[in-house]
């Protein structure tokens, strides 16, 4: 009999894969689901952006493979985003590497540093996909807490008095998802001095910085973390691109020559009309498009779900960043499926219960804000017409 490998019995469906179908069951049960669960931006990218897709698409020499280390003209567009954003030069030939998203950079990067057996330093709560595959590929992975009373910022004491031998990478994610803690340079400059003091990699995922946040930041911006540390970014929410699929690493010359050796026997480089497309964006979108995408729109949701939070008796900390809202639920549920399951088939309003995102999001839900305005007043209203 024709068995799986060990390792899909190591992991599930992702959750929303699995959710999402029997929420396409009740849609089509006549239940008019509104989905708030999602991080998936609903608006379209810039013009200029859709139009140079178009425009190279028309070409007939345009549709041939492209090479695994990406073009010219993103690769230097990724470095002036950089530049433009957080004041950090990076040498757009050697230190940036294009992605086809960013879940396939996790694969690429685990794959470029970790043997099987080798421990990984993954945030709890984090971004499950962190842990789906390193369980995957076979590395032990060891969870550390980061502080709700902290703003949700690792808790390096706790990160000392590990053993910390056989770790290999440490993954961290500011502005944070799910939580919405933002990031902060003493944090930065801490992860540094911990990933040169413990000879380890810190891999900080960073696609939240320009959503909702004044002042964003990056992890290379502290010195002598490109000789430690590898940042992830995206366009997928900063520039409503996420079925594009364009992301980047940065770091230095010899970590991007590992990941490229990886990345380069697995995939090519996407369709060349979505990296010109996508180097139009990063180069052409002016300040006025980034207020109104990821500063006022967001803003105006966010508004919205907070009103939901407060009629569900949740608590959430108002300097929250990034395009969701975290809050803690009521004590009187015995655990968060309680409400999340009675506000999808009641309200008829999908909202994410935090458990997902590991054990230190059990008593948490997350409200995403990639719905039209109307859609939110809309899961307001019904929530309101519950009996709390």
């Amino acid at each position: 009999m024709i068995q799986p490998a060990n390792r899909v019995t190591e992991i599930q469906e992702y959750y929303f894969s699995r959710k999402l179908k029997e929420v396409a069951k009740l849609n089509a049960e006549g239940m008019d689901i509104i989905s708030l669960a999602i991080g998936s931006p609903d608006m379209p990218p810039s013009k200029q952006t859709i139009d140079k897709l178009c425009e190279v698409a028309q070409r007939p020499d345009a549709h041939g493979y492209q090479p695994t280390v990406g073009i010219p003209e993103l690769r230097k567009a990724m470095a002036g985003f950089y530049k433009r954003w957080y004041n950090v030069d990076l040498d757009w030939a050697t230190e940036i590497q294009p992605l086809i998203g960013s879940k396939e950079g996790i694969l690429h990067v685990t794959l470029a540093f970790c043997n099987v057996g080798d421990e990984v330093l993954i945030p709890n709560p984090g971004y499950p996909t962190y842990t789906a595959i390193n369980k995957i590929l076979g590395t032990k992975i060891t969870y550390y807490d980061l502080r709700e009373d902290n703003g949700w910022q690792p808790d390096f004491d706790a990160l000392e008095k590990m053993d910390l031998s056989r770790v290999k990478l440490m993954w961290t994610n500011y502005p944070n998802m799910p939580t919405g803690g933002n990031a902060r340079m003493e944090t930065y400059e801490r992860l540094v001095e911990f990933a040169k003091k413990h000879d380890i990699v810190v891999v900080n995922d960073n696609p939240y910085s320009l959503v909702l946040n004044e002042h964003p930041m990056s992890i290379m911006q502290v010195p002598g973390a490109k000789d430690c540390c590898i940042e992830f970014n995206s366009m997928s929410k900063s520039h409503n691109m996420p079925g594009w699929r364009v992301a980047m690493i940065s770091s230095n010359k010899t970590f991007i020559s590992w990941i490229l050796k990886v990345k380069s026997n697995i995939d090519n480089g996407s369709f060349r009309g979505i990296q010109l497309a996508a180097a139009e964006a990063m180069i052409g979108n002016s300040d006025e498009w980034h207020h109104e995408n990821n500063i006022d729109n967001y803003r105006r949701r966010r508004d919205i779900a907070e009103q939901i939070m407060d009629v569900m008796g949740c608590t959430y900390d108002p300097k929250q960043v990034g395009m969701f809202l975290w809050g803690r639920i009521p004590d009187k549920y015995a655990d968060v499926e309680q409400l999340t399951e009675r506000v999808l088939h009641e309200a008829k309003v999908f909202i994410t219960p935090g458990f997902i995102f590991g054990n230190n999001g059990r008593r948490y839900i997350r409200i995403s804000l990639c719905a039209k305005d109307e859609k939110m007043q809309e899961a307001l209203h019904r929530v309101e017409a519950l009996q709390w």
